[in-house]
């Protein structure tokens, strides 16, 4: 099971036209796959949750979508 908690760093407020960075979270990116990050995301209660894909070795993020399914972004170059 997933048991690393996330490391908070605090961070000056950032603002830059109209746009306001108010934290910097740092967060383990453990090796699980979609499905497990999805369990992940649902037991801490939140809505995303990045994750280093053991499937392909990136990093993804699965999130939830407003129709009640799952989403998972992937990055290209």
């Amino acid at each position: 099971s997933f048991a690393a908690p996330p490391l908070w760093d605090e961070a000056e407020p950032f603002e830059e036209d109209g746009i306001t960075i108010v934290k910097t979270k740092q967060v383990p990116v453990k090796p699980i796959s979609p499905e497990e990050a999805v369990l992940q995301m649902n037991l801490l209660g939140h809505n995303f949750f990045m994750f280093r894909n053991t499937e392909t070795g990136e990093i993804n993020v699965v999130y939830k979508r407003n129709d009640g399914d799952y989403g998972v972004l992937e990055p290209i170059d």
